[in-house]
């Protein structure tokens, strides 16, 4: 039995919200990764259980990687197909935010969703969410919105809907999300709902074959690239900070999802408690961070890079050129040794 953690006049708006819709838009932010595609597909696939239309649309494409989650090849891409994309939202009657806390996520697509007059909800664990929808599910606790999920569809009773399909969608953005289960992922609670959806026959070592375990070439000669010519340690900080320009991803052909690993690569060092990775985007700089133990990574990203996450693994942007991000890091060693932080 599962300790219940979430609000039960929340639990009531957000299964009301399912059961008076009639055409729902599902959606997450942009540059899906596991815990999104995974709960955006393992709520339209409850959805459609319920009897409603219901349609995944993603601000940009969501990984081959994920492929292999049912119903991936239906899911409406705003970059590849922009009018299908906007029509679909302008049809919806209630449009279901999953795995982002604010508009700002949804990057190109976010004024359509905005200026969307239906019924919107929130299903989220990042921290500080905006007040764009009602209800606002969320809990920053979970390891993963695909955690979260689970939760909320056993405590409304819609167990019965979680089939191998649902279960499939829900274990892959648990897993990804936690590393394998790495980081942010040590209490007993999340064991337990892996253990029912293995029972429910998930086949846990091919999705982490299929997703973590797997590399095309190019992504192994990009992620070798990356750790052996650039990645930087700062000792003293016992913190490391890897660059990728855009040359590098143009020289690999660099493809969404090829570098989700190298963030986490780094904490391989013993003497590396908390590592920055750096991808250089048209107009932005993509941040990623990872830690361990009680060196929280998203509390900087929050206050230097419009950012969050989780305790040991959080993200951000900086709305600039790379050499200002770089900048806004040597920042932030000197920020922690004026203010003592011992790391």
């Amino acid at each position: 039995m599962l300790e219940q953690i979430i609000e039960p006049t929340l639990l009531t708006q957000f299964k009301e919200a399912l059961e008076n819709s009639g055409n729902v838009v599902v959606t997450c932010h942009k540059s899906p990764d596991g815990d999104a595609a995974g709960s955006n597909l393992a709520l339209k696939l409850i959805l459609d259980k319920l009897g409603k239309k219901a349609t995944v649309v993603t601000p940009d494409n969501v990984p081959e990687d994920m492929a292999f989650l049912p119903g991936y090849d239906n899911i409406v891409s705003f970059a590849k197909d922009p009018e299908m994309a906007a029509e679909t939202i302008n049809a919806a009657d209630l449009i279901c935010c999953l795995d982002f806390n604010g508009l700002s996520r949804l990057a190109d697509m976010r004024e359509l969703v905005a200026s969307a007059k239906c019924n919107k909800l929130m299903v989220d664990h990042h921290i500080n969410p905006e007040p764009i929808c009602n209800p606002i599910l969320s809990y920053p606790q979970m390891t993963s919105t695909c955690e979260l999920l689970y939760r909320i569809l056993v405590a409304i009773g819609y167990s019965d809907m979680i089939d191998l399909d649902v279960a499939t969608c829900i274990y892959t953005g648990m897993m990804t999300d936690t590393g394998n289960f790495s980081y942010n992922s040590n209490h007993a609670e999340l064991y337990i709902i892996v253990a029912d959806l293995v029972r429910r026959g998930v086949d846990k070592d091919r999705i982490y074959k299929l997703t973590l375990g797997t590399s095309s070439e190019a992504r192994m000669r990009l992620n070798c690239y990356a750790i052996a010519e650039k990645m930087r340690l700062f000792p003293s900080h016992k913190a490391s900070l890897t660059i990728l320009d855009k040359r590098d991803l143009r020289k690999f052909n660099y493809q969404v999802g090829d570098t989700e690993a190298l963030a986490n690569m780094p904490l391989a060092i013993p003497t590396v408690v908390w590592s920055v990775f750096f991808r250089e985007e048209r107009g932005f700089v993509k941040v990623s961070m990872r830690s361990e133990g009680d060196f929280h990574v998203n509390t900087l990203c929050a206050k230097y890079f419009n950012g969050g996450g989780h305790a040991n693994a959080a993200g951000g942007e900086y709305h600039g050129p790379l050499r200002g991000a770089i900048d806004t890091f040597h920042q932030i060693l000197r920020d922690l040794t004026e203010n003592n932080v011992t790391i």
